[in-house]
């Protein structure tokens, strides 16, 4: 008999440090040195609302997928209309919706409960709160955390389109951005001012994060409903970014995307616009902007379509009350110097 037999506690530890002693003995896999098999990109597409993100990014998700892609479109709207036009305006179930009543019902989130897929391409929304019930931006924090736990960053796309909405400003629209969570941007906008200015942040917002150490840069412009005018050419121009692809105000395109009807089929009339933007998104280097100052934004414009030569003219405190107002002497006390 031993009078000193081992505790069982300390077997067990002592198994586990031979264990371990003999999985640190084994070498480890030698680093691979061969050709990288997949490399995904992740482009982040930003636009006014209403500009015409979501018909851009069916249409050439769609035609994506027909040239051999593989291709995942996230819509990060609140609104969730992104894919609406890809599954002919059918609702798609929102990332936040889903995981909302799943919760409540003690579930958890599956691939096949958010995402959904039309003639190859996948398509999910991250989805929003209602009006006044919370915030967009956290929103879609929150969205591509569920995402995360879903298996992001091990999905095998070619292609991952993001449309974001570029004229809110707070944290949860920049994250591609300031997260480096994509390798480009691409505005989306037309011959106005308001889309312009849009563009116009974002494009600070790039150049804002890059001189922070970010990686992110503009690949170029998408010009939607272009009437010939110039003006978003001009921006493209000067902020030193390509025009990707310009698609003309058109009525068969209008009539055809309001039915909800992808006009980026191959061999149509519209195949050969969608073909060369697929190539120029795939392609285009992300670069870095020069964005412009407001003066040179309006400068685009001609002086009276907007308000170029408005003097500003100070109001008084007459204007404020409207009456006369007796201009008082300060009450502060002065001390001449001695």
């Amino acid at each position: 008999m031993n009078p000193n037999p081992i505790p069982a506690e300390a077997k067990v530890q002592f198994v586990l440090k031979e264990n371990l002693r003999a999985e640190a003995a084994i070498d480890p896999d030698p680093v691979a040195s061969g050709p990288v098999t997949k490399e995904t990109q992740i482009i982040a597409i930003y636009g006014k609302g209403g500009i015409g993100k979501s018909f851009t990014l069916s249409n050439l998700s769609y035609m994506m997928a027909q040239q051999g892609k593989k291709v995942l479109l996230i819509g990060c709207d609140p609104k969730s209309d992104t894919t609406s036009l890809l599954f002919g305006g059918k609702a798609c179930p929102t990332i936040i919706e889903t995981s909302s009543k799943k919760k409540l019902s003690g579930e958890s989130v599956e691939i096949g409960d958010v995402c959904f897929k039309r003639d190859g391409v996948f398509a999910m929304e991250l989805g929003g709160p209602e009006v006044g019930r919370g915030c967009g931006g956290r929103g879609i924090i929150h969205g591509f955390e569920t995402l995360e736990k879903l298996g992001f960053h091990d999905w095998g796309f070619d292609y991952v389109l993001l449309d974001f909405l570029g004229d809110v400003v707070c944290g949860g629209f920049g994250l591609p951005i300031a997260r480096d969570m994509c390798q480009k941007v691409i505005v989306v906008g037309s011959n106005d001012l308001q889309s312009l200015y849009v563009a116009n942040n974002v494009c600070s917002a790039v150049e804002y994060f890059r001189k922070l150490g970010g990686n992110v840069g503009v690949a170029g412009m998408v010009i939607n409903k272009d009437d010939g005018t110039g003006e978003a050419a001009a921006f493209a121009d000067r902020a030193g970014i390509p025009v990707l692809a310009a698609i003309p105000a058109n009525e068969d395109i209008r009539r055809k995307s309001a039915s909800y009807e992808i006009v980026g089929r191959p061999g149509t009339q519209w195949a050969p616009l969608f073909e060369e933007l697929a190539t120029n998104v795939a392609q285009a280097p992300p670069m870095r902007p020069k964005p412009l100052s407001q003066d040179e934004l309006l400068g685009l414009f001609s002086a009276d379509s907007v308000g170029r030569n408005v003097v500003l003219e100070p109001a008084t405190m007459s204007d404020m009350t409207g009456k006369a107002v007796i201009e008082k002497k300060t009450l502060e006390v002065v001390y001449e110097d001695v």
